[in-house]
């Protein structure tokens, strides 16, 4: 779907290829501008988290799918957001307060204008995900419920002939080791199953 030049709307994903579009991509603060380009350049590497730090950290942990998305520019027109539209198929820590709500994603597409967030979730419209949530300031929004720690923060589901399979999407990405030097994404390499991954979760929230 095509974004009003000026204004924002609805897209299909956030995070991936959309285009030939001109980016904003984001590294460590620094705005590195993109003419023209169909692709975003290497991700950047971040520090593992592990899962436990991932649940402790967060208020939300939600497993649902995304039913739309919609880009716009900040109230001073500075950045790019996306208010990310889902419903809770699995709450597994925390009260949404009701079954479809709207977090906001840094990055975007507004007309021929796009801001990626190196290393940040690939997110796109119908898909289903394992969420970790929490209140933060983003670029003109002040505590707004967002994906705090990037791609750590996100689970791609997909479903196998053994049943749904939950992958980090920090496995696209290379992960600096943690204080015990592990460098394996939450859930490791290959992904956990999601109800191995789930009952994890739930075991940690209500021991």
């Amino acid at each position: 779907m095509r974004a009003q030049a000026g204004h924002g709307g609805p897209l299909e994903r956030i995070g991936g290829g959309n285009g030939m579009v001109r980016r904003l991509v984001i590294r460590a603060g620094i705005l590195a501008i993109l003419a023209a380009a169909a692709v975003a350049p290497a991700s950047a590497t971040i520090k593992r988290v592990s899962l436990d730090r991932l649940v402790a950290d967060n208020e939300l942990v939600v497993v649902g799918h995304v039913l739309d998305i919609y880009s716009h520019w900040n109230s001073d027109g500075t950045f790019i957001l996306s208010d990310v539209r889902i419903v809770v198929d699995d709450a597994l820590k925390g009260d949404a307060g009701q079954r479809e709500f709207t977090f906001t994603a840094m990055g975007g597409t507004v007309g021929d204008k796009s801001i990626v967030i190196v290393g940040g979730p690939d997110i796109e419209v119908g898909k289903p995900y394992m969420l970790f949530l929490s209140r933060q300031d983003v670029p003109g929004l002040q505590n707004a419920l967002s994906i705090r720690d990037l791609s750590m923060g996100i689970f791609d589901i997909t479903d196998t002939p053994r049943g749904r399979l939950a992958v980090n999407q920090s496995v696209r990405h290379g992960l600096l080791p943690d204080a015990s030097g592990n460098f394996e994404p939450p859930g490791g390499f290959q992904g956990t199953p999601l109800t191995t991954l789930s009952r994890q979760i739930r075991k940690q929230v209500t021991p």
